[in-house]
């Protein structure tokens, strides 16, 4: 791990850089820095920890699809919400995304390749509202303070002025609604239950968010988001 816990993008860095400064976040990089020393596996790997970001820096994001924490068994995890790389097996909740596309968009995805790269490098920020857990274990990092620094991140982005949609799926997602507020562009909010598959048939399945984000960034002038990976 590095000395300190920094972004390394540099545009993502300034707008955070009050965050650094305040005592969540130093006692959120102690903790993180301390589970990823410690003898259990932490995911995803310290390399990947802010990779969404990178991949996504401010001035590029059109869409936040917003998750709970990264995937906890081995393998699956790397630094974007939902997404695993490619040759992993998919995990239901990323099986029942593609559905929802392919229903949604009338296109056919690869089943057989889970990385949503594709997307984040189109604008979307794959982002969980925990960035670390521990193996095997949902949700273990959820008192670390990452929901703090993960809010941040949505109101700074109420400072740019391109059309951000956002699509917040489940109680943890949404409970960050608030966040969105006063920004300085056209906004859009989706919401539906998580595409879990114990949630997914009580309204995430034919709540079609992905034509909804795409109509609402071509009526600001924007380019529609490919959303199938093939």
């Amino acid at each position: 791990m590095p000395p300190s816990l920094r972004i390394n993008c540099c545009e993502w860095d300034r707008i955070l850089q009050p965050e650094y400064e305040k005592e969540y976040f130093t006692k959120l990089e102690n903790q993180v820095f301390k589970a990823y020393e410690s003898e259990t596996e932490v995911y995803p790997p310290a390399e990947d920890l802010f990779r969404a970001y990178r991949l996504t820096p401010p001035q590029s994001v059109r869409c936040v699809v917003l998750g709970q924490d990264p995937y906890h068994e081995p393998g699956q995890a790397h630094g974007l919400s939902f997404s695993v790389k490619s040759g992993t097996k998919l995990p239901p909740s990323l099986r029942n995304i593609f559905k929802e596309i392919e229903s949604d968009t009338g296109e056919a995805c690869d089943f057989s390749n889970g990385d949503l790269s594709y997307l984040a490098e189109q604008g979307v920020l794959l982002l969980n509202t925990v960035l670390t857990v521990e193996k095997g274990k949902a949700n273990s990092h959820k008192n670390f303070g990452w929901q703090h620094f993960t809010a941040a991140t949505l109101s700074a982005l109420n400072q740019v002025k391109q059309p951000i949609a956002f699509i917040l799926w489940g109680s943890h997602a949404q409970a960050l609604k608030k966040t969105i507020c006063n920004p300085a562009g056209p906004r859009l909010v989706v919401e539906s239950v998580h595409p879990s598959p114990l949630s997914a048939y009580r309204g995430f399945f034919g709540s079609r968010p992905f034509s909804q984000v795409n109509t609402f960034l071509e009526q600001n002038g924007q380019k529609a988001i490919h959303w199938c990976n093939q």
